[in-house]
């Protein structure tokens, strides 16, 4: 039951990486259907309501899928020192790493998509440098996020057996 459970898991935990990631790369289209006028560095362009919404949807699935490899994988390394850390078995540190790494990745993904969502905002028209390929890149990040996560979830649940 136990094994399955955790297969369940990854497969959701990847399903909302691979949606994020796919919205994030669909906003990113949608971005670059509005009218824009480029003048070397800088750029003036209408926001993007479809991009918007995409963009927001991705930063819930996102966060969501982060949420859910972090309840599911276990917090086990919430007070342990560096003494700890170092003296641990070799699967408990690659545990250690894939959560750590899932953290950044979740924070870099997470700012590119917010920076792309918020200049879509209708509020605002921007003119300013060039805003190349937030969503894009926060996109790829939701896939390499979700690879991470299940790593984490994998490391975490041999360490625990």
């Amino acid at each position: 039951m136990s094994k399955l459970f955790g297969i369940f898991a990854c497969l959701v935990i990847v399903a909302l990486d691979a949606l994020a990631g796919l919205l994030g790369i669909k906003a990113e289209g949608a971005q670059n259907q509005v009218k824009h006028m480029k003048l070397w560095f800088f750029e003036c362009k209408e926001p993007s309501h479809d991009a918007f919404i995409l963009g927001l949807a991705a930063a819930g699935l996102l966060a969501a899928a982060h949420i859910l490899a972090n309840l599911v994988g276990g917090c086990s390394y919430c007070y342990c020192t560096g003494d700890d850390i170092q003296k641990a078995p070799p699967s408990r540190q690659l545990s250690l790493a894939c959560l750590l790494f899932t953290w950044i990745i979740m924070a870099v993904g997470m700012g590119m998509l917010v920076i792309g969502t918020m200049s879509n905002n209708k509020s605002r028209s921007s003119c300013g440098l060039l805003h190349h390929h937030f969503f894009s890149i926060g996109g790829i990040l939701c896939f390499v996020h979700a690879i991470f996560s299940v790593a984490f979830y994998a490391t975490s649940t041999v360490t625990i057996a």
